[in-house]
């Protein structure tokens, strides 16, 4: 019993010589770490980053068997593989690891330093510019859902995709309904690929998309809505869809899927993450988008008379 009395008074007084030391940057540390193992296990979590991990951590455990118990052989496959392991974690994690960065690339630290020497002046021009683009889609989605014309469309935001305009046909045109129409008509030659929206524009038409890589995929979704999640996984971009089988329309975000949407929930989306989500990072004026909403109320309202 003295004994381990003795061990708890010297356990205690070791948490109270750190508790005399304990600085207020051991808590920024701390907090930091904390968060960086947070998003560390945000990102490994229902992807294929989580598998590689099961994986490096049994090889590991492997190298601590082999040391133990002295087995020659393996231990030396293990140092080999090890001498080369940060290498290889790079090359293993290389989409993850992208993906990471380029989350972080998306900070609202630049676009707020820029609205405090420049002002809002942007944010403006940007919301009126996607209110329009999403009025058109909506108004295009809706009318290819009536006639079962299948369509894929991505809106940009921070993430550029140069990559996927350079596999379509560059159009730079003025968002409209009938535009939209004319892309996804099936007898087209550009229906068959993605429509990519680029800063209130319809930028480029007949674009290939990745696939997702999710084994979770209902096995009843085709080419297009797996090609809006993959998008939607490997950037920042939202990506409307219409089924050509069935005239549902979809919507993917970071790998997310949802479906079989109205038309007045679509257009709620749209607004919400390409417009509402922006207005810390753009300094989007209310005023303008109240003000852009109304005028296509009544453009509604004028249309239903």
């Amino acid at each position: 019993m003295d004994t381990l009395g003795a061990q708890l008074a010297q356990f205690g007084q070791v948490l109270i010589n750190i508790a005399r030391g304990f600085q207020w940057k051991d808590a920024l540390d701390i907090g930091l770490v904390a968060a960086l193992l947070y998003q560390l296990i945000k990102l490994m979590r229902d992807s294929r980053a989580g598998q590689l991990l099961k994986g490096v951590v049994l090889v590991f455990l492997a190298r601590i068997i082999s040391s133990y118990f002295k087995l020659l052989l393996l231990s030396r496959i293990m140092d080999f593989f090890f001498e080369f392991g940060f290498i290889s974690v790079i090359i293993l994690f290389q989409p993850e690891i992208r993906k990471a960065l380029e989350k972080v690339g998306r900070s609202n630290v630049r676009r707020s330093v820029l609205g405090v020497f420049f002002g809002n002046k942007d944010g403006r021009d940007y919301s009126a510019r996607m209110l329009e683009a999403i009025d058109a889609v909506v108004e295009g989605t809706a009318m290819l859902q009536q006639l079962r014309m299948g369509a894929l469309i991505v809106f940009e935001r921070e993430t550029r995709l140069d990559e996927i305009a350079a596999t379509g046909t560059i159009i730079d045109a003025k968002p409209n309904a009938q535009m939209i129409g004319n892309v996804f008509y099936n007898k087209a030659p550009l229906h068959d690929g993605a429509l990519l929206i680029r800063n209130g524009k319809l930028y480029a038409a007949g674009c290939i998309l990745p696939l997702t890589n999710s084994h979770k995929v209902s096995a009843s979704l085709g080419t297009r809505h797996r090609a809006a999640m993959g998008i939607s996984e490997d950037s920042d971009a939202v990506v409307v869809v219409v089924s050509e089988e069935t005239g549902q329309i979809s919507f993917a975000d970071a790998g997310r899927l949802e479906r079989n949407l109205t038309r007045l929930q679509l257009n709620d989306l749209l607004k919400k993450y390409l417009i509402f989500n922006n207005e810390d990072r753009i300094s989007v004026s209310p005023s303008a988008v109240f003000g852009r909403m109304k005028i296509s109320s009544k453009k509604k309202g004028a249309e239903k008379k």
